[in-house]
């Protein structure tokens, strides 16, 4: 349960929006991004120790100001501190395959678990080595595949995904997945993380501003729901278009689902696709400029191009011109709060809440 809000009101018919400095104060922002550190965050796939077994996860470190990086030795994998323990440099900016990390500064050199192995000149050193001198190690949690780690989550990895692992351990796709590096994209748009997360929040928005996804949806048929740390958007697929096959095991049996859009706090989107996972990763980098990353694992290449998970690029690059013009408008004198829609704008009525009970 969120606790009631000093500025957001609980009854989505009586509340008022975000005040706009939300949106534009930095530190407003600063304030909630420093909040980032005790949640959970996408890390990568196991695919993507193919030709590495050492990652560096640098959208992380933006996200949370830790520099991290991944180790696969054998089956086991860790999220390591990225930092070496002498002198502070970063141990490794590039992936790579090794058996040792070495620290490009002095060679100070540790194995893939964090331990200490090797240390030039000095011999003299008391007390030398210790466990202060090995990295530290994050916590990590593993799901089929996708890794994930945190600074300091404040809930147990279990319990955070819960609401995913519940509704879709019945997919066959999320053992099949593969890295398919065509679909990676970078985006920066000049606005605020806030305002991009609200805009996939709703899919009020859909008829007006995505003509294309609109026609292999049923608009109507278009559901929310809330859970604790995040929401699930259901779109569901018009006659005709291409929708999960689901077992009768599955707790949305019957439906026509084309896409499961699924947000985590403060900014992990997993759109799950009958061909496979569209990740896209927010990244706050100012006040006014938020990265956002895509990555893409396919399951069933045949469903590539089809339906709701189609023409990704024109629905993203069609979303950046609203969220790049809401930007331009909270900014303004003459605007502070709006309303909701009780009936499409649950999800951003509740990111609002859990921002402003953030502070």
């Amino acid at each position: 349960m969120v606790e009631e809000s000093p500025l957001i009101d609980a009854d989505i018919r009586k509340a008022h929006t975000m005040p706009s400095k939300y949106y534009t104060d930095p530190a407003t922002f600063a304030s909630i991004c420093a909040g980032f550190a005790s949640h959970w965050h996408f890390a990568t796939h196991t695919s993507d120790f193919a030709k590495n077994n050492v990652l560096p996860i640098p959208h992380i470190e933006s996200q949370t100001g830790e520099p991290m990086i991944l180790t696969k030795s054998e089956e086991e994998i860790r999220c390591l501190s990225n930092v070496c323990t002498h002198r502070g440099m970063i141990v490794a900016d590039e992936p790579c395959n090794t058996k040792t990390l070495q620290c490009p500064y002095h060679a100070r050199t540790f194995g893939l678990d964090g331990c200490m192995r090797n240390m030039p000149s000095f011999e003299d050193v008391e007390n030398f080595p210790s466990p202060l001198d090995n990295l530290p190690e994050f916590a990590t949690g593993v799901w089929n595949g996708l890794i994930f780690t945190g600074i300091s989550p404040s809930t147990s990895f279990e319990d955070w995904l819960k609401p995913v692992t519940e509704r879709m351990n019945w997919w066959p796709g999320i053992n099949q997945l593969q890295r398919d590096n065509s679909r990676d994209r970078d985006w920066m748009i000049e606005t605020n993380w806030a305002l991009y997360v609200e805009n996939y929040l709703e899919g009020f928005h859909i008829p007006f501003v995505h003509a294309d996804l609109h026609a292999v949806l049923e608009h109507e048929e278009y559901s929310t729901e809330l859970f604790e740390g995040g929401v699930l958007q259901i779109g569901e697929a018009s006659d005709g278009e291409p929708c999960f096959d689901l077992p009768k095991d599955s707790p949305d049996f019957g439906r026509k689902i084309a896409a499961y859009y699924w947000w985590l706090y403060p900014g992990l989107m997993l759109n799950i696709y009958p061909w496979g996972l569209s990740v896209n990763i927010v990244v706050p980098e100012e006040v006014g400029k938020t990265r956002v990353i895509y990555r893409g694992y396919v399951a069933d290449p045949e469903m590539l191009g089809k339906g709701a998970g189609g023409d990704l690029d024109k629905v993203e690059l069609e979303d950046q011109i609203i969220v790049e013009g809401c930007m331009r408008g909270v900014s303004s004198s003459a605007y502070d709060r709006g309303r909701y829609s009780p009936s499409m704008e649950t999800g951003v009525h509740h990111l609002h809440r859990m921002l402003t009970d953030s502070r």
